[in-house]
């Protein structure tokens, strides 16, 4: 066979395609999730259940970020806003004697 042949054959054979992530692509697309998971769970815990979204959120954003996510700016504002989660809840606390909190005087 010559050189010439063997450039054909490897050249009509189809390429394996691989993400840009290569093959820690799932796992990258994991943490993309866990990232944006984060984000919507410490903006939701500002209004309602900031006890249990807001630890979850801080979890949630920290393990993105160590699974080095492509959206590390979503998982550091999920971090954040888990933060402030969990601050808003210690001034409530703090106003209110009391975990819960109403809108009403």
């Amino acid at each position: 066979m010559t050189l010439a042949t063997a450039l054909t054959r490897t050249s009509r054979r189809t390429p394996t395609v691989r993400s840009a992530r290569g093959e820690a692509g799932e796992g990258t697309r994991e943490a993309d999730g866990l990232a944006v998971a984060s984000f919507v769970l410490g903006l939701l815990g500002l209004l309602v259940m900031n006890i249990l979204l807001g630890p979850t959120a801080v979890v949630m954003a920290s393990i993105a970020l160590a699974r080095s996510t492509a959206r590390r700016g979503r998982a550091l504002l999920g971090l954040a806003l888990g933060i402030a989660d969990l601050a808003v809840l210690g001034v409530l606390v703090t106003a209110n004697g009391t975990v819960s909190w109403n809108f009403g005087g």
